[in-house]
């Protein structure tokens, strides 16, 4: 039992999706474990930045909208660029087939869900 969504094949444990999604946090600079909804008192208002719908989002319900979708994508490839390559890393790979699938709700017009 995991993470899927509703296009494409990327997947995740929960536990491997809360520490991806810490991983993206500490790329950009915040701990989110600081974060209100993660044990913090820190509001999403105080961070700019493209990713924080994504980590912002419940990890088994919801979805993302096409526009959304779209500016997410693109910042979730710039940040994964920037980790270093290394051998079987899962969370580059799935993360790589995540904003394939944004791409392709922002084509299709269609909404990302979480399941």
């Amino acid at each position: 039992m995991g993470i899927d969504f509703s296009h494409g094949s990327a997947t995740w444990s929960y536990g491997g999706f809360m520490r991806f999604r810490t991983r993206l946090a500490e790329s950009i600079g915040i701990t989110l474990a600081e974060m209100r909804g993660f044990r913090g008192p820190r509001e999403w208002s105080t961070v700019d930045d493209a990713i924080v719908p994504l980590l912002n989002h419940s990890d088994c319900d919801g979805d993302l909208a096409p526009e959304v979708c779209a500016t997410v994508a693109s910042r979730l490839r710039e940040i994964v660029s920037s980790w270093p390559d290394e051998p079987f890393d899962h969370d580059r790979e799935n993360a790589l087939r995540l904003a394939d699938a944004m791409d392709e709700c922002v084509a299709s017009g269609e909404r990302l869900e979480f399941a």
